[in-house]
C-alpha cells in the first residue's frame, strides 16, 4: 500500500502547498480521494496517469477538494482510448449535481470541449494515434451522493464511509476507510474532533488527520470548533488507537521551522506512534 499526497494544504495557496488531494495504491489499483488545486498536473508530477484512476472520493465540496474536478475529468477522458474501466465517482450530497452541471451534454460547463473533440477530426485523428477506435465515445462518469457505511469494494480493498463534522448544515462531509490485506488507512478529510470519525479509525494502521493549526493559537475561535489542530489531531490518532499519524492540510505558516517544531512538539506530547509531517508530492510506503 502506498499513499501520494497530491495536495496538503489550505485554501490559501503558496508556493509549496494548496488544496487536497490524495491517491492510495493497493496492487494495481488506484484511489483518488478529493481533487483539489492542480490534482491533475500533480499526478503527472508522481507517475500517474489519469486513465489509472477508477475510483474517486470527495470528502465535501468546499473549492479546496474539488476545484480541479473539471481537468481531472476531461483530462482522463481525453487520454481514454475505449479499452479502460468507467470511472465511479462517491462523495456526500452535490456530488452528482457537480458532476452533471459540468458534463451534461445540454447542460454541462465543459460540455463544448468533449463534444468538438468528439466531431473534429483534429481530435479524432489524436484518439486513433492513441489507439481508439472510432465512433468516439462520449464520456461516462458513475457519479453517486453517499452517506454513511459501506461504499465500494475492489480486488482486494473496501471503502467504509462515516460522518465527518465541519461546516454542517451547509456542506456534508465524509471521513474514509480503507481496509485490505495490505494495510487499512483513515483519510478524516476536513473535520472536528468528532466521535464518529475516532470509531471509523478504531486500531487503523495508517490516520490521514488534518493538522492546521498550532492549538494555542486558535483557542476560542471557530477554527479550534471546525477543525482540528497539533493537539486534537494527536488526540485523535490517540483515542482511535492509529498506528501512524500522517499529518496534513496545514496552513503554510506551519512551515516555518519554529512553528512545525512547536506543532510536532504538541503532537508527541500525546501520541506516541509513528508521524509523518505530511508534504505535497510525497510518496509513502504505507505496508
Amino acid at each position: 500500500m502506498r499513499l501520494y499526497i497530491l495536495g496538503s494544504g489550505t485554501p490559501l495557496p503558496s508556493a509549496d502547498r494548496f488544496g487536497s488531494a490524495y491517491v492510495l495504491k493497493i496492487g494495481d489499483e488506484y484511489l483518488m480521494f478529493d481533487c483539489g488545486p492542480s490534482a491533475t498536473q500533480k499526478l503527472a508530477k508522481v507517475g500517474i496517469s489519469p486513465v489509472n484512476i477508477d475510483n474517486l472520493f470527495f470528502t465535501h465540496h468546499h473549492f479546496d477538494h474539488d476545484v480541479d474536478y473539471p481537468c481531472f475529468l476531461l483530462s482522463r477522458w481525453n487520454l481514454e482510448v475505449g479499452t479502460e474501466n468507467k470511472l465511479n465517482v462517491y462523495g456526500p450530497k452535490l456530488t452528482e449535481q457537480l458532476t452533471h452541471r459540468l458534463m451534461d451534454e445540454k447542460n454541462g460547463a465543459f460540455s463544448h470541449d468533449w463534444i468538438a473533440r468528439i466531431n473534429h477530426p483534429l481530435s479524432l485523428n489524436s484518439y486513433q494515434i492513441r489507439g481508439g477506435k472510432l465512433p468516439r465515445p462520449k464520456p461516462e462518469i458513475m457519479a453517486k451522493d453517499i452517506g454513511p457505511g459501506k461504499i465500494c469494494s475492489g480486488k482486494d480493498w473496501e471503502v467504509t464511509a462515516a460522518p465527518a463534522e465541519h461546516v454542517e448544515p451547509w456542506l456534508d462531509s465524509l471521513a474514509y476507510r480503507v481496509d485490505s490485506s495490505e494495510g487499512s488507512i483513515v483519510i478524516t478529510g476536513d473535520t472536528r474532533p468528532c466521535e464518529s470519525v475516532v470509531d471509523l479509525a478504531n486500531n487503523v494502521d495508517t490516520l490521514v488527520c488534518l493538522c492546521v493549526y498550532i492549538q494555542e493559537e486558535i483557542e476560542n475561535t471557530p477554527e479550534a470548533d471546525y477543525m482540528c489542530g497539533s493537539i486534537t489531531s494527536a488526540e485523535m490518532a490517540r483515542d482511535s488507537n492509529s498506528r501512524r499519524l500522517v499529518l496534513v492540510h496545514q496552513i503554510h505558516t506551519l512551515d516555518e521551522k519554529s512553528k512545525q517544531l512547536k506543532a510536532l512538539s504538541d503532537i508527541t506530547s500525546i501520541f506516541k506512534g509513528d508521524i509523518v509531517w505530511g508534504e505535497e508530492l510525497m510518496d509513502l510506503n504505507l505496508s
